[in-house]
């Protein structure tokens, strides 16, 4: 997945930086959206797409995810850059994309609304200094970048909730080696809709 630069209109967007603002939800640094994964409950997107960088090295993806705030996750992460993956570059963006589907699987009700308040209006994530998954001001009324994580928001906006599409399960990426503690990650589903499956095939056996 190729993503190139963009030029927005600032007026013409919605932006989000600060995970206290209307929109904040939206970032991965947003508390309030656990999330399970091969039986291992992750506090945040953010601290999952950091742990996804190091397959072959539990004990540090054990570190990322057991700290307390999303922000710390990212710098325990920025450590042991020498560790990361070598295709990392080339499926970054799906890594987080699956991320997304995940975060929006477990955490519909209060994800999908901020989703839904964002309508079409091009979705973007502002930034100091980072281009690739945000934009920077370039002139008083245009931000320009990548913009990544915005546009991987909207992909995600249009595929499930304007086109309404089921999303209580989500399958891993074709990625090899896309692992959680040691084992393969496998599909996920919400937990709460695994019990009421599990539930209602107990009651048809009972």
């Amino acid at each position: 997945m190729k993503i190139s630069e963009r030029t927005y209109n600032s007026s013409e967007v919605i932006a989000f930086k600060s995970t206290k603002e209307e929109f904040g939800g939206l970032s991965n640094m947003a508390p309030g959206y656990s999330i399970r994964v091969n039986d291992v409950i992750i506090p945040s997107s953010e601290a999952l797409y950091q742990a996804c960088r190091f397959p072959l090295f539990p004990h540090i993806q054990e570190e990322i995810i057991n700290q307390n705030s999303p922000m710390t996750a990212k710098m325990v992460s920025r450590k042991y850059t020498t560790h990361t993956r070598q295709d990392w570059e080339e499926i970054k963006y799906a890594v987080m994309y699956w991320v997304l589907k995940v975060k929006l699987s477990q955490n519909f009700d209060k994800f999908s609304k901020v989703l839904s308040k964002t309508g079409n209006t091009p979705i973007v994530e502002l930034s100091h200094k980072d281009k690739d998954w945000a934009v920077i001001a370039d002139t008083k009324d245009t931000l320009k970048g990548k913009n990544a994580l915005g546009r991987l928001l909207m992909q995600l906006r249009s595929e499930f909730i304007i086109n309404n599409n089921d999303i209580e399960c989500v399958c891993p990426p074709n990625i090899n080696g896309f692992m959680l503690y040691g084992s393969e990650i496998e599909t996920v589903c919400n937990p709460e809709t695994e019990l009421e499956n599990k539930l209602l095939f107990d009651l048809d056996f009972a």
